[in-house]
């Protein structure tokens, strides 16, 4: 097999200009597929960070079931060992518990329905990014003020400004109907329109109140550092609550519509990897068949004088996989530094971009990343079908008899 290899490596430099030109390509589809796959990934992250931390966080607690149907009545206690579980875990950076509800809210003849948020902003500034969202006036800093926070458009429809006093009405977690004034301390604007059209924000003691939920919640928001300790920390809290009515629920499950389109993107972006990859592999058979067809004679006369058609077939394999190699080696190294540049310089795309953010949540901006599988997937992928490019020509090696090697001209 030393030997096999000692003459792949002559061999492909017999004719060193289509050598070369090969091994270019094939360097061009791995560093292209490595940028490609990079800035897809590094923006995904990015982006679920982005979409996570604005409210909904990584991953919430709640009643099994209430994603999918919202309910007042799906809530639950937090119990000492839930607290417990989650100040115990090294992958939990900050965690939040909220009350949820829908109601209408009022300013003289004004009224419009709301989403109503109870919060606790001592806890809350660590799991969310929303008290940054301000606009107007201030946020309130304990959670039995009679103080609220409203999205712009909705305080626009209202016609209020900061210090008016609007009534909030809401069925309560028993039936009844609750209603409490608030004055407003703050305005806050998101940049996405449904998001400011309704929210509303109260002191989740306050909401408790409104609502009659006692010591009760409607989830439990959580943030982690990264993307990837999701799974670890999902599995960490499903195995440390006993309950079975308790759900742990991630931002798949949590935002549907931002992973699909995800999911969307990322499979028209394999496909685009696909064709490139495809093409250089026909680039790969050209060059491969060219050469054997060059060494018929050379590989008729091997064969009279006692070689088998398997180590033939082995040499020719051989070859490739060097040419495939140096190509994709040369690619990694030049992926790996347009990727890290692109991490140290993301590219912003610009405001007449800003309409992904509103509509789908997206950050109109180039991330990329240096995660190892980015490039060790795509390095399999291009020597995979480097080989499967040779099967054709390995075939016609094999089935090459002697006497029509040798006549061939």
């Amino acid at each position: 097999m030393k030997l096999l290899f000692k003459l792949g490596w002559r061999n492909i430099w017999r004719n060193r200009r289509r050598s070369i030109l090969t091994m270019l390509a094939i360097m061009f589809a791995t560093f292209a597929a490595i940028a490609m796959r990079g800035i897809q990934l590094g923006s995904y992250d990015v982006n679920i960070k982005f979409a996570t931390r604005f409210f909904p966080g990584f991953i919430q607690i709640q009643e099994d079931g209430y994603h999918k149907s919202p309910s007042l009545r799906k809530s639950f206690r937090v119990s000492d060992e839930m607290k417990s579980l989650l100040d115990n875990s090294d992958g939990i950076t900050g965690y939040s518990e909220r009350i949820n509800s829908e109601g209408l809210i009022s300013f003289y003849d004004q009224t419009f329905g709301t989403a109503i948020f109870g919060i606790d902003p001592a806890t809350e500034k660590n799991t969310s990014k929303m008290m940054e969202k301000i606009k107007q006036g201030k946020f309130f800093s304990t959670t039995n003020t009679n103080e609220i926070v409203l999205g712009e458009t909705l305080a626009r429809n209202l016609k209020v400004q900061v210090g008016d006093t609007v009534v909030v009405l809401s069925q309560a977690f028993d039936g009844s109907m609750g209603n409490l004034k608030f004055i407003v301390s703050g305005i806050i604007k998101t940049g996405i329109s449904e998001f400011d059209k309704m929210s509303a924000f109260i002191g989740i003691d306050m909401a408790r109140e409104l609502l009659f939920m006692y010591n009760r919640v409607n989830a439990i928001a959580i943030n982690i550092d990264e993307v990837r300790d999701q799974n670890a920390v999902v599995s960490y809290l499903k195995s440390g609550i006993n309950d079975t009515n308790i759900a742990v629920v991630g931002w798949e499950e949590l935002m549907p519509d931002f992973r699909q389109s995800i999911e969307f993107d990322n499979v028209s972006g394999i496909f685009m990897l696909l064709i490139l990859i495809v093409i250089v592999a026909f680039g790969i058979l050209n060059t491969v068949l060219m050469s054997i067809t060059e060494r018929f004679r050379e590989f008729g006369v091997t064969l009279a004088i006692g070689m088998k058609h398997i180590k033939l077939v082995y040499l020719v394999t051989i070859e490739t996989f060097l040419i495939s190699t140096c190509g994709i080696i040369a690619g990694e190294v030049i992926g790996f530094f347009i990727n890290l540049y692109i991490v140290n310089n993301p590219v912003q795309m610009g405001a007449e971009f800003d309409w992904m953010l509103e509509e789908y949540g997206f950050l109109p901006r180039i991330e990329s990343t240096l995660n190892p599988e980015v490039f060790i997937s795509v390095g399999i992928a291009v020597l995979a079908i480097s080989v499967l490019a040779v099967i054709i020509p390995l075939i016609k090696v094999y089935k090459l008899e002697p006497l029509k090697g040798i006549r061939y001209t």
